[in-house]
């Protein structure tokens, strides 16, 4: 796709998380790979006012995060390029302030296999992270951490964050993230959850790899 394309692509996802309920106002952000640079949704504006000429541009290997465009870009940059530029598997990177994600991170809770979809992650469970400062070296460090061997993790007090080779994949990631993040918290109200054993996980994960939406040049 040519750089317009992604950053059109960048608005939409982002627009698509606050008519779902996953975001309010200009909280969270999305990202994406463009060749050797990252485009970002620009910081404090709302999906409703946002236009792809706002999405910032960083190169992929400038750590002090200078951007190109109009509108600075989301204050969780470090993390988003830190994704980007360390995982092969990664192409789009979504954050969101979920409900249900961000009430488990609240409690410090990591989501375990209460489902045959936390296959989708690569993992046996989704790992919450530790607390600091939003749009921290800090930060950026924690959620690395935390992904590491997995498409997405919480983070504490905070909320989720995602990855996936492309946008189409990462926005359902995010979703598919938020409903075991509800499936695990309600399930909790009413008792013991029974968790699946990582051999019950792996066999899912075999059937996994086409699994989902997938983008429309893949």
């Amino acid at each position: 796709m040519n750089e317009q394309t992604i950053r059109e692509e960048v608005v939409a996802a982002y627009q698509e998380l606050g008519r779902e309920g996953m975001n309010k106002g200009a909280s969270g952000n999305v990202s994406a790979r463009c060749g050797d640079h990252m485009l970002i949704t620009p910081s404090g504006i709302p999906g409703a006012q946002m236009v792809p000429e706002q999405v910032a541009k960083i190169a992929m290997d400038d750590a002090s995060g200078a951007w190109e465009g109009p509108c600075r870009p989301s204050t969780e940059w470090r993390f988003h390029r830190g994704i980007l530029a360390t995982r092969q598997d990664a192409g789009a990177v979504v954050h969101a302030h979920a409900p249900f994600a961000t009430i488990l991170s609240i409690l410090r809770k990591p989501i375990p296999a209460v489902h045959y979809m936390m296959a989708a992650f690569g993992t046996t469970e989704i790992k919450c992270s530790d607390y600091t400062c939003f749009g921290t070296d800090g930060l950026a460090k924690m959620v690395l951490e935390a992904m590491e061997g997995s498409a997405g993790c919480l983070m504490a007090n905070h909320g989720m964050v995602v990855a996936g080779p492309n946008m189409t994949r990462a926005m359902w990631l995010a979703g598919e993230l938020e409903l075991l993040a509800s499936q695990y918290y309600h399930s909790l109200l009413v008792g013991d959850p029974h968790i699946l054993s990582a051999a019950e996980i792996e066999e899912t994960a075999k059937s996994f790899s086409s699994y989902g939406p997938q983008a429309a040049e893949d």
